[in-house]
């Protein structure tokens, strides 16, 4: 089942865990999603992947999500989905243009990070405008992680003892 969140609504059914680590998150839209009665099935079972999700537009200027996993619905008949088919995003105007424009420059490129349902409703991704880092800056955030882990951990024990 879909994990629940419950300080503002949201039921989390799938998370980009590796989104964050392998880019630099500049802007997060939260947009709607079209879907297939047995895609919001399977979504409400929790059954659901953005590992190699990405979006894209099209020559019309509309947003697709691609290469997202939604397996079809178990008890879904000849009306069921293809589970990695392209699924529209629905987001305003002014917003598909703000995007466009930030990923006309060199190196940005649109994510989903997260699928949830909003107040068990509507089925929302939230998409990021995000840069790849480089290897090094993997490192560089690893290491400061682990500086702040040790930090907190050093304040800890000396709270502790005195």
């Amino acid at each position: 089942m879909a994990k629940k969140n419950a300080d503002d609504g949201r039921q989390i059914v799938a998370n980009n865990k590796k989104a964050r680590h392998d880019y630099n998150i500049y802007d997060t839209y939260e947009a709607g999603l079209a879907l297939m009665g047995t895609e919001v099935k399977s979504l409400r079972m929790g059954r659901a992947s953005l590992v190699d999700a990405f979006c894209q537009f099209d020559n019309r200027g509309e947003l697709w999500l691609e290469h997202a996993h939604i397996p079809e619905y178990l008890q879904g008949s000849w009306t069921n989905h293809s589970a990695r088919r392209r699924r529209k995003l629905l987001l305003h105007r002014t917003e598909l243009d703000k995007i466009a424009g930030k990923t006309r420059e060199a190196g940005y490129t649109i994510i989903p990070l997260s699928l949830y349902f909003v107040h068990g409703k509507r089925v929302k991704v939230e998409i990021a405008v995000a840069r790849g880092k480089r290897e090094y800056d993997k490192r560089q955030t690893l290491r400061e992680k682990q500086d702040n882990r040790e930090a907190q951990r050093a304040m800890r024990y000396r709270n502790m003892r005195g």
